[in-house]
């Protein structure tokens, strides 16, 4: 039968773009995957390959009981070519899937360009393409293609610098500690409270200015975050400054004591389960390691599972809630998707999973088909979520088990709750795959 499918541009060659290439192809859609390297490469890109990775060489842990896990059993169970990529390419890094970075940019470039269907361009975009199309461009997108996409979206829509506090998940917090309050009882309840004595916010304090921060790129280091400044930069002013700033604990009455305590550590409601909370004002620079370490100390914290670390780094990407709809399409623009890190996700695989998903609906909708509801049982389906659900504090979202709508009922220990809900995951994506013929 004669291919009657329109050519889909695929603007970004990273791990979305080529994700989505791929899964555009192998259905029988004509792409053309464009990329500016080598016409020109971005401050963090080096080498001419497609799917280049930047930083770690880690794709992150590979069991069911780590969402990072899930995601790759969903990726594979849609035929991934980054996971598959990621597979064939592995070195040794016990129980997470890291590769060698240069054969696994070799592999997916390799098996990109020699698809009969997809043709390759070494090009400079700056507009948005005519018809159907998938920028995938990444969280470095060149200055001009970032002009026509705020012109595109709307200034506002588009933001520059990631700086996020951490997010921890509700279920790990000790509520024996934590109290729900407002400040002088005015309003809701909106925030929960760490109080904290004074013994304990000096120890806070003392491990926060010591603790050791992630290094910036060169391009990065003459960035300055005013107006969101790091915790630990805001710390090094002064001892009181904190308590006295993001700290101070004033109109908040501990009902342990029934006093005010010395600090407060605030954390504020993320998604609309109420199963996330972010850290009030902790935009951090802080590696990973230490951010567990030193915010552990905060009560109600010690044992808190970190859903995503804050980060704070040169980062382009759209305030989904306000462009985005189902599947990472624009809001009235089927024909129109975003996808990677741009689209709001954070993370290699994350950033394969939005290309995956913006592809398949992209697809469903040329045929004139409905779009497939990955739903927040899954992972593929609650990361499309989290970047078009309305949030007055949206950030970029990585894989982890907060994200999943909750289960029916009720699960003894965190690792037995893991297993459920990635078992609820991959029998719901097998439905979905089998509803809306995904095989390709």
């Amino acid at each position: 039968m004669q291919n009657t499918f329109p050519t889909v541009t695929v603007v970004g060659a990273g791990l979305a773009g080529c994700e989505a290439a791929w899964q555009l192809a192998r259905r029988g859609v004509p792409v053309r995957l464009i990329d500016m390297k080598p016409q020109k490469y971005s401050p963090a890109h080096k080498s001419p390959g497609f799917a280049e990775l930047v930083c770690s060489n880690s794709l992150k842990a590979e069991h069911l009981t780590n969402a990072s896990g899930l995601l790759k059993v969903e990726l594979r169970a849609m035929d991934s070519l980054i996971l598959s990529a990621g597979e064939a390419t592995r070195v040794p890094a016990g129980g997470a899937l890291a590769v060698d970075r240069h054969l696994f940019s070799d592999r997916i470039t390799t098996a990109v360009q020699s698809h009969p269907l997809i043709e390759c361009a070494s090009e400079l975009v700056e507009e948005i393409p005519e018809g159907p199309a998938i920028i995938a461009t990444g969280p470095l997108t060149d200055p001009a293609l970032c002009d026509a996409i705020a012109r595109y979206t709307g200034v506002k829509a588009l933001n520059f610098f990631d700086a996020a506090a951490p997010i921890v998940t509700a279920e790990s917090l000790d509520m024996t500690k934590v109290f729900r309050a407002s400040r002088y009882g005015r309003g809701s309840d909106d925030y929960l409270n760490c109080p904290m004595t004074e013994d304990e916010y000096n120890a806070f304090y003392d491990a926060l200015v010591g603790a050791e921060l992630a290094e910036l790129h060169d391009f990065e280091k003459k960035l300055v975050f005013e107006g969101c400044l790091a915790v630990e930069i805001l710390a090094s002013r002064g001892r009181q400054t904190l308590a006295f700033g993001p700290l101070k604990p004033v109109g908040l009455v501990d009902p342990r004591t029934g006093k005010e305590p010395y600090a407060v550590v605030q954390l504020r409601q993320e998604n609309a389960q109420a199963t996330l909370y972010n850290l009030v004002g902790f935009q951090t620079r802080l590696k990973w390691g230490e951010q567990k370490r030193v915010f552990s100390m905060i009560p109600g914290l010690e044992h808190a599972e970190f859903a995503r670390y804050g980060v704070m780094h040169r980062n382009t990407y759209l305030n989904g809630p306000a462009v985005l709809g189902p599947n990472y399409a624009v809001k009235g623009n089927a024909m129109l998707r975003f996808a990677g890190q741009l689209s709001g996700v954070e993370g290699y695989m994350e950033s394969t999973a939005s290309g995956l998903v913006a592809a398949v609906g992209l697809y469903c909708a040329l045929r004139g088909r409905p779009e497939p509801d990955f739903t927040g049982r899954t992972i593929l389906g609650a990361l499309a979520r989290h970047v078009c659900t309305p949030s007055p504090n949206f950030q970029p979202m990585n894989a982890n088990f907060g994200i999943l709508d909750p289960l029916p009922f009720k699960v003894r220990g965190k690792r037995n709750r893991y297993e459920k809900l990635s078992e609820a995951a991959i029998e719901t994506l097998n439905e979905v795959i089998q509803q809306y013929e995904l095989r390709g």
